[in-house]
């Protein structure tokens, strides 16, 4: 067979950095713009990247089961169906806080596909950091995750090396 040149390093980092990025559903301008908030914070950058796109609403919208992709998450997101705190918020990049509750607003209550989606909801198993009522379907964020709550299978290392050249 032919053989392939080698990928090098540089782009093994790019290809995961695209990978996060298509995962996450984000333009590389909003991308970058979190990795530099990731730098400034203390602890590990790579670690703290994930932690910010976990916190996305669209991103915790998915979590909690009431969207079925990132996609449809942001989606509903921003057709104004969601509550957070009990004000509408429709920014699918909106970074919820511990302790923000995040609920369907009254009238996506009475939609046929929320009700649908809210049956799923009811069985899925969300992420220790984060917390469902499945009786009132209302998500909270009770921690900021930890590395090892973040089902991603992103190496975020080489996303890190790739804005260090």
């Amino acid at each position: 067979g032919q053989s392939r040149k080698k990928v090098s390093e540089y782009g093994i980092q790019l290809r995961e950095k695209q990978k996060a990025r298509r995962i996450y559903g984000i333009l590389e301008r909003q991308f970058r713009n979190y990795f530099e908030k990731a730098e400034r914070q203390k602890g590990v950058t790579g670690e703290n990247l994930l932690r910010l796109l976990e916190r996305r609403l669209d991103n915790v919208v998915y979590r909690l089961g009431f969207a079925n992709s990132r996609t449809e998450a942001r989606q509903l997101v921003r057709h104004g169906h969601f509550i957070v705190n009990g004000r509408k918020v429709n920014i699918p990049s909106y970074l919820v806080r511990v302790g923000e509750e995040i609920g369907f607003s009254e009238k996506s209550k009475k939609s046929p596909k929320i009700q649908e989606i809210a049956e799923l909801a009811a069985h899925k198993t969300v992420p220790a950091w984060l917390e469902l009522d499945k009786d009132q379907l209302v998500g909270k964020v009770v921690s900021i995750p930890n590395r090892e709550d973040i089902d991603a299978p992103i190496a975020e290392h080489l996303i890190v090396e790739l804005y260090s050249r």
